[in-house]
């Protein structure tokens, strides 16, 4: 049963929950982490309003989840590494995350979810949109279906993370690295199952998959660019207008996100925690 101050409310058919009645700057007690985890992983994304964290009690969050990642290519804070400040500038033409993609798809251990707590936003715009890759897979054909179910693609933050690529070009406003020499390509399902419901979803994105294994890119692109226009369906869509003190909490294995880009001459500050999969125990 849920804690009575908890409150849960869907956004959108096929994903997307808005929780209130909790404060995540407070240690939360395993009953009432037990239903937000329970909600996560049924809504695939979920939102909170008018919190105020700072980075020390995002951090302590997360970590109720699982271990923190650190990102290869985006310096985090300081005094917490683990912490990402995604800052668009009045100047900056680019923003961080402007198209849609799984975080970190292209590491050997893909990240489980990101948190994502808004510090300061524009007058107007900045929403940001998910789309399930759940409900992405459930509607295609069986016959498709059947096909991708033996197929794995090879995942790379080569491009998006080279001198021409759309997240390095935020070194002006924030330590954004360019991916140089060998970052490495690394091979996932292109359906994977939910470890916690068994539910199947797509697990291809424009940004960081680049191929099929076995396949070469030329003959990849016809049907990756097929799911790529299937998967952003309105329909499998929800839309999360940020105030300040909002979060977002979301499943990187069934869920892409698009940070919108529509407030020029605007400020928008965000911070970042991402959850890693637990680490693999070795037999002795």
């Amino acid at each position: 049963m849920a804690p009575k101050s908890l409150r849960i409310r869907r956004t959108a058919g096929a994903l997307g929950a808005e929780i209130t009645g909790v404060n995540l700057a407070e240690p939360l007690s395993d009953e009432t982490l037990a239903e937000i985890r329970r909600a996560f992983v049924e809504h695939q994304v979920i939102f909170f309003r008018d919190q105020a964290l700072t980075p020390e009690q995002q951090l302590a969050f997360g970590r109720r989840f699982g271990p923190l990642n650190i990102h290869p290519y985006v310096k985090g804070m300081a005094e917490h590494p683990e912490v990402m400040e995604i800052i668009k500038e009045p100047h900056d033409k680019v923003n961080f995350g402007g198209g849609w993609h799984s975080d970190m798809s292209f590491l050997e251990r893909p990240a489980i979810a990101s948190i994502l707590y808004a510090v300061e936003l524009p007058e107007w715009g900045g929403d940001t949109l998910f789309a399930s890759q759940a409900a992405a897979y459930d509607a295609l054909s069986p016959g498709l279906k059947a096909t991708l179910d033996g197929l794995r693609a090879v995942h790379t933050a080569s491009r998006e993370y080279s001198a021409s690529g759309h997240s390095a070009q935020k070194r002006s406003s924030m330590a954004v690295s360019e991916a140089e020499g060998a970052v490495g390509e690394y091979v996932h399902p292109v359906v994977l199952v939910h470890p916690e419901t068994g539910r199947k979803a797509l697990y291809v994105n424009p940004a960081f998959t680049m191929k099929f294994e076995g396949w070469s890119r030329k003959d990849s692109k016809p049907l990756l660019d097929y799911l790529f226009e299937h998967s952003r369906y309105e329909a499998f869509t929800t839309r999360f207008a940020w105030q300040p003190g909002s979060v977002a909490m979301w499943d990187n294995r069934s869920v892409w996100h698009f940070a919108l880009n529509d407030y020029p001459g605007q400020r928008r500050h965000m911070r970042r925690v991402t959850i890693d999969p637990a680490p693999v125990t070795v037999p002795a």
